[in-house]
């Protein structure tokens, strides 16, 4: 990705001569060429894409497409401290959430998220939004299975796997099959062509990227 930098007097988020429209999640040539060009160091920041999406989410109204947590409904404890970490960077930067909405590393990453104050969408197998875990602020009764998986990784910006099993596979390879960015964590299954990621950090650095797009 080309240097970001937010124009200062235009307060935009730009690239070159492109700026980034954070309500259409895109971006478009403008002027914004010109003050890369003849303005000083005063008129611009250079931001890193982690820079910028906080930048975004506190100064912009930004589409809340949401970022995708995915894993075992059946987690160990490491995996809901990593995805509970996940679920509170996602938050705290401003991104809304979405899971299956159970238990788990769902519920994990629900509780990190909505504990930063967060938007917590789960998208619940049932038919009722009361089986949501309670850190879901906003809990979708889907009634369609396991099925919901490809809803999830379609409704995706961009889908972080954290363990799990066929399920999260399945997610994971609709989430490719869409052309959504998909990144998983150690623990994740090993799907061909889904980056691999050490640890949250290294992973919130890419989720930017992605969610700012080409």
């Amino acid at each position: 990705m080309q240097q970001l930098y937010i124009d200062l007097p235009k307060n935009q988020l730009c690239r070159g001569n492109e700026t980034f429209d954070p309500w259409m999640l895109s971006w478009g040539v403008s002027g914004a060429a010109a003050t890369e060009v003849k303005g000083g160091s005063s008129d611009r920041q250079n931001v890193t894409p982690e820079e910028a999406m906080v930048w975004l989410f506190a100064t912009q109204k930004v589409r809340q497409v949401p970022v995708a947590v995915i894993g075992a409904k059946e987690a160990s404890a490491e995996e809901c401290k990593m995805a509970e970490d996940l679920g509170r960077k996602l938050g705290e930067v401003g991104y809304a959430l979405l899971t299956g909405g159970r238990s788990g590393v769902m519920e994990a990453a629900s509780r990190g998220a909505s504990e930063a104050g967060g938007i917590v969408m789960g998208l619940l197998p049932d038919g009722e939004w009361e089986t949501a875990n309670p850190y879901v602020t906003i809990p979708l009764a889907s009634g369609i299975g396991p099925t919901r998986n490809s809803i999830i990784a379609r409704a995706a910006r961009v889908l972080v796997a954290v363990g799990g099993g066929f399920g999260t596979i399945t997610e994971m390879a609709y989430g490719l099959h869409y052309d959504r960015p998909v990144f998983a964590l150690p623990s994740a299954p090993e799907v061909k062509g889904v980056p691999r990621f050490q640890d949250v950090d290294s992973v919130m650095a890419e989720v930017a990227v992605a969610f700012l797009g080409e």
